[in-house]
């Protein structure tokens, strides 16, 4: 066996492991983490969203369910236009929210999230929108939910019926009862109240917004004015365009689409492409759980009351516009009863702390993929050592050294065999010259070497394989926390989560890989030798665009390597016999 070969082919492997996860990505094909892309725009304009403009009642809605949906209480489909001209929208300010519900539907429509901030854009589309004047000014804050011409992403809630009763809905007008709009300073909670009335009931939908927190109360009062029974359902809709986030990178691939969770199917993800072909295989129906979209660092999420019986749907509901929808039936009312229903709507950050006290499982948007279970507790730690020291760029440092002590047994078995297949370099180089083409005879030779010596051909290359799972969770660990999001480093990295703009970690990075290069034992094949020396070019020009947290992280991992194999190395030769 050709030990050289087996390294090059480990260490190629590992190079090219972030470009084979984009070429995924930029083919359409899932995540080779588990992470479906986002919906592809139509090349000739037929994906882009045809969003409605504010306050228009002509946004779409889910007309038909997913196929194997269960038989119930249809969400109300689109209709034509209002000849009226739009309401005017209603704004409201917290101190997490700057937020704008539409009259019609009383939807929220827009929720600009007040302590993130826009990140720097470093795509094609970033910086054209840079040259054109388009760009969101520097320090702008991050719109998640919005309705314009450009984006449809917004969150809605109705009444519907079994009996096709056209009730208040997402399409109805509704009045603002009169209120504060802003949340004063020393107040706790902002509520706003919506009423509407049609058909025999009547609606009060009430957004209720918390201090210091990005989960809404929404609550339904429905009053059955008419004198016939009713049997209403309440549904709560996420409805977004197919287009990934603004600003997302195209160095590697991250989710963007909706999400269900139940006890029965635990975490599930759902791209754009299945709802558009009717390939959804969510649970029809459930007791528990939520629906959500997520993408990179934000989620969405409805989170209706457990142990409530409800009807899960997904539609495509125009040109590049879905949407994900929970139908929840109460109880006949009788004329004159009341009922009230109950729900919570996340708008924000994916905080895993937050969203795991909210509902079971919502943590979970934070998709590590397969690696979860490694990934988790490397997740807890960085944010542990954030605690101590109160810098993410020093606590990716610190996670990254306690990694590398970690791992430190099984790095120096690799590094003693890599060192003592360095000594016998000159002796496998005169077996290639003797045995010229005859592959068998040279790797018997080699072979026999190898036992003479006592060596593991492998020695070198097994102790890496096992800690690679480790790396990568690591890696999706600083690509998908939000925390690091607009975090200061030192001097000139002021947030970890886009590029260094002045590219001094990516070089130093660079400059570290070829060091351990040179401290590997060459490849006696020229045509490998090559191919290694031009790989920290190759992979370090991948890394002027990744977030500056992880590269951090390799540069750190690389300079912790170099050092632990210089000190073996050393070792190695203090034991040798002299003369």
């Amino acid at each position: 066996m050709d030990f050289r070969r087996t390294i090059l082919m480990v260490v190629f492997a590992m190079s090219l492991l972030l470009l084979w996860e984009r070429w995924l990505a930029h083919q359409g094909q899932p995540s080779m983490f588990g992470a479906p892309p986002a919906a592809q725009v139509d090349k000739k304009g037929e994906g882009k969203a045809e969003a409605a403009p504010a306050g228009s009642a002509a946004v779409p809605a889910a007309a038909t369910p997913t196929p194997g949906a269960a038989a119930g209480a249809a969400v109300p489909a689109a209709t034509a236009p209002s000849a009226t001209p739009p309401a005017e929208r209603v704004r409201i300010e917290t101190d997490v929210f700057r937020g704008e519900i539409d009259p019609v539907g009383a939807a929220l429509v827009r929720a600009e999230l007040r302590r993130e901030k826009v990140a720097p854009d470093w795509t094609a589309a970033g910086l054209a929108a840079l040259f054109t004047g388009k760009k969101p000014p520097e320090g702008s804050n991050e719109v998640l939910l919005d309705n314009s011409k450009d984006r449809v992403y917004i969150a809605r809630t109705g009444i519907t019926a079994a009996s096709g009763a056209r009730y208040p809905n997402h399409l109805t007008p509704f009045t603002l009862v009169s209120g504060p709009r802003t949340l004063a300073p020393g107040q706790d909670k902002l509520e706003l109240r919506f009423e509407a009335e049609g058909n025999g009931l009547k609606v009060a939908k009430t957004y209720v917004f918390h201090r210091g927190r990005y989960d809404i109360e929404v609550r339904h009062e429905i009053v059955n004015t008419g004198t016939e029974p009713v049997a209403p359902s309440v549904y709560l809709q996420l409805v977004r365009d197919g287009n990934k986030p603004a600003g997302d990178s195209s160095m590697y691939a991250t989710f963007t689409g909706p999400a269900v969770y139940t006890d029965a199917r635990k975490f599930q993800k759902v791209s754009f492409d299945d709802i558009a072909k009717g390939k959804t295989d969510i649970p029809a129906e459930s007791r528990d759980g939520w629906i959500g979209i997520i993408q990179h660092y934000f989620a969405t999420a409805w989170v209706p009351p457990p142990g409530a019986a409800r009807e899960l749907r997904t539609a495509q509901e125009g040109p590049n516009l879905y949407s994900i929808s929970s139908v929840l039936p109460l109880a006949a009312l009788a004329p004159g009863q009341t009922a009230t229903h109950e729900a919570r709507l996340w708008v924000g950050p994916q905080d895993q702390a937050a969203l795991a006290k909210l509902a079971p499982g919502l943590e979970l948007v934070v998709d590590y993929g397969w690696l979860t279970m490694i990934a988790k507790p490397l997740y807890w730690l960085l944010s542990f050592l954030h605690g101590l020291v109160g810098n993410w760029g020093w606590a990716i440092v610190l996670l990254t050294v306690i990694v590398k002590v970690a791992f430190y047994p099984l790095s120096a078995a690799s590094y003693r065999s890599m060192a003592k297949m360095k000594d016998l370099a000159p002796r496998v180089v005169k077996l290639r010259e003797q045995y010229g083409n005859d592959r068998n005879k040279l790797n018997a030779a080699m072979m026999e070497i190898y036992k003479n010596e006592k060596i593991n051909p492998l020695g070198g290359c097994l102790p890496i394989l096992v800690q690679i799972p480790v790396f990568i969770a690591l890696y999706w660990v600083l690509l998908a926390s939000v925390e690091i999001r607009n975090q200061p480093w030192i001097l000139w990295v002021k947030d970890l989560a886009t590029p260094d703009p002045w590219f001094i970690l990516p070089a130093i990075m660079v400059a570290t890989m070829v060091l351990q290069m040179r401290l590997s034992p060459p490849p006696p094949d020229p045509m490998q030798a090559k191919v290694m020396k031009f790989m920290p070019y190759i992979f370090g020009a991948m890394m002027f665009l990744f977030p500056a947290g992880l590269v951090l992280y390799w540069t750190v991992n690389n300079l912790l390597s170099i050092a632990q194999q210089w000190y073996v190395t050393r070792q190695i030769d203090k034991a040798k016999p002299v003369g």
